[in-house]
C-alpha cells in the first residue's frame, strides 16, 4: 500500500486528495494541517466580516470530505523537515510520518518587515487565515479606526469586510496605487474613486516608516493614529521544506506535472513557481483554480497516473462594492480600449495572440477571453473584431465552436 503525504490543508491539498484518489482508491493519506480546520475557502473570510457567508458556508468540501476519501488529519502540526534518505517528514512536536511519495502543499506565510517600533502596538493582525479574521472580528468596534498597511487584494479585500464594523478605513501603501500587481496605474485609479467614494482613506506612494504604539509615522512624515493594526503588505511563499534537497527561486520549482527536482517530491499551490502560459516565463501564481488544478495534477502523478498542468496563467477576479475587476494573462503587446464612465476594458495581443485583458464594470463571458489565452488560440483563426466588442462563441467558427464548446469533432 502507497503512503502518500500532503504537507498543508488548503485548496492544493484538496485537490491533490482528489488527484490520489482518481488512480488509488486505497493507498495511505495522511495531511498535516498547521490550521485547526478542515478545508475552507479563504478568499471569503473578507466577505464573512461583511455578513455575507457564515462558517458553515466557508467550508471548500462536505463535513465527511476526509472521511469519505479515507486520508487522515494531523490538525495543529506543522511539518519542518524532510528527510529524503529516510523517506520520512518530521512534524514540530517531533513526529516522523513516512511516506512513498508526497506533496508539499505549505501556502504562503504574511511578509511583515522589521517596522521600527512594532512591538509598541498591542492591536495588530494579519488577514490571511480564518483564525486571523476571527481575531480581528473581536477587535473591531464600530468605533475602531482602522489602518491596514498595504493596498493588494489582502489589504483592500480586508478594508472592504471592515467598511461596515469600523469608524474608519485607512490604507497606505509604498506603491503609487492601488492592486499594483493586477493593476497599471490608470485602470488602479478607476477603482480608486470607487473605493474613496465609499469612506475609503488612502495614502499611496507613502506607507508606515515606525510605530509609536497607536500612531504610525509615515515615510512623508505624517501621523495616523488608530485603534487597530492590519498587516498586509504582501506573502512568501513556504518553501522551507525544500531548501536544500529541491530547486527553489521565489517559489518552489515545479514542471507541469508538478514534480519538484526531488525525487518522489511534488509540490503544489502557492508556494510553487511554475510556467506562465500568457509569457512563458516561470513565476508564482497564486490563486485558488491554480491551486486546486495543480494538487489535483500532482495527486494523478503520485498516484501513478498520468496529468499535466502546463497552461496556468495569471489572473484575478475581485470587486468592491458592487464594481467587479476581472483580468489575467501578461499586458504586454498592442491594447484595445473600451472606456465609460462606469467600465473599463482593455486586450492585449501580440503574435496573433490574446495576451492578456483587463475588465472592469464589464458584464463579460470571460471564461472566453481566458480560454484563447491559455489555448494560445490564433487569433486570425476566429472573428477578433466581432470578439473585441463582446466575449461571444459566434465569433469561432462553427467547426471550433463545437469542439470547444459543444464537445464534439
Amino acid at each position: 500500500m502507497t503512503k502518500y503525504v500532503i504537507a498543508g490543508n488548503g485548496i492544493a491539498a484538496a485537490g491533490c486528495i482528489e488527484g490520489i484518489r482518481s488512480v488509488d482508491k486505497d493507498g495511505a493519506v495522511t495531511v498535516i494541517s498547521e490550521e485547526r480546520h478542515p478545508v475552507y475557502c479563504r478568499p471569503l473570510i473578507s466577505y464573512y466580516l461583511e455578513g455575507k457567508t457564515d462558517l458553515q458556508r466557508m467550508a471548500y468540501r462536505s463535513g465527511d470530505f476526509y472521511e469519505k476519501n479515507g486520508c487522515r488529519v494531523l490538525y495543529g502540526r506543522t511539518a519542518v523537515k524532510i528527510d529524503r534518505d529516510l523517506k520520512e517528514i518530521a512534524l514540530d512536536d517531533g513526529t516522523r510520518v513516512p511516506y512513498d511519495k508526497i506533496c508539499v502543499a505549505a501556502g504562503s506565510s504574511p511578509f511583515v518587515p522589521p517596522f521600527a517600533g512594532l512591538e509598541s502596538v498591542e492591536s495588530k493582525y494579519a488577514f490571511m487565515t480564518l483564525d486571523d479574521m476571527l481575531e480581528l472580528e473581536k477587535a473591531v468596534t464600530p468605533e475602531s479606526k482602522v489602518l491596514i498597511v498595504g493596498a493588494g487584494l489582502i489589504g483592500l479585500k480586508c478594508a472592504e469586510g471592515l467598511l461596515g464594523r469600523a469608524g474608519s478605513i485607512t490604507v497606505c501603501d509604498l506603491a503609487d496605487r492601488i492592486l499594483s500587481s493586477i493593476l497599471d496605474t490608470e485602470c488602479a485609479a478607476f477603482m480608486q474613486k470607487h473605493l474613496e467614494a465609499r469612506g475609503m482613506r488612502f495614502y499611496l506612494n507613502d506607507s508606515a516608516s515606525s510605530f509609536e504604539g497607536n500612531k504610525a509615522v509615515m515615510k512623508s512624515g505624517a501621523a495616523v493614529e488608530f485603534d487597530v493594526l492590519v498587516l498586509a503588505v504582501g506573502v512568501r511563499p513556504n518553501t522551507s521544506l525544500l531548501a536544500g534537497i529541491g530547486e527553489v527561486n521565489r517559489g518552489i520549482i515545479v514542471d507541469g506535472g508538478m514534480r519538484t527536482s526531488a525525487a518522489d517530491i511534488y509540490a503544489a499551490g502557492d508556494c510553487t513557481e511554475g510556467p506562465d502560459a500568457s509569457s512563458g516565463q516561470k513565476r508564482v501564481m497564486a490563486i485558488l483554480p491554480n491551486a486546486y488544478m495543480q494538487g489535483f495534477t500532482a495527486g494523478v502523478n503520485m498516484a501513478g497516473g498520468e496529468s499535466l498542468f502546463d497552461n496556468a496563467i495569471p489572473m484575478n477576479s475581485i470587486g468592491f462594492f458592487g464594481l467587479h475587476a476581472m483580468t489575467a494573462g501578461s499586458y504586454e503587446g498592442d491594447m484595445y480600449e473600451e472606456k465609460t464612465d462606469s467600465s473599463l476594458k482593455r486586450l492585449f495581443t501580440g503574435d496573433d495572440l490574446l495576451k492578456g485583458f483587463i475588465l472592469i464594470g464589464c458584464n463579460e463571458r470571460a471564461g472566453i477571453y481566458t480560454s484563447l489565452i491559455r489555448e494560445k488560440t490564433p487569433l486570425s483563426s476566429i472573428n477578433f473584431e466581432m470578439l473585441k466588442k463582446a466575449a461571444t462563441t459566434a465569433a469561432f467558427p462553427p467547426e471550433s465552436r463545437r469542439k470547444i464548446f459543444g464537445g464534439e469533432g
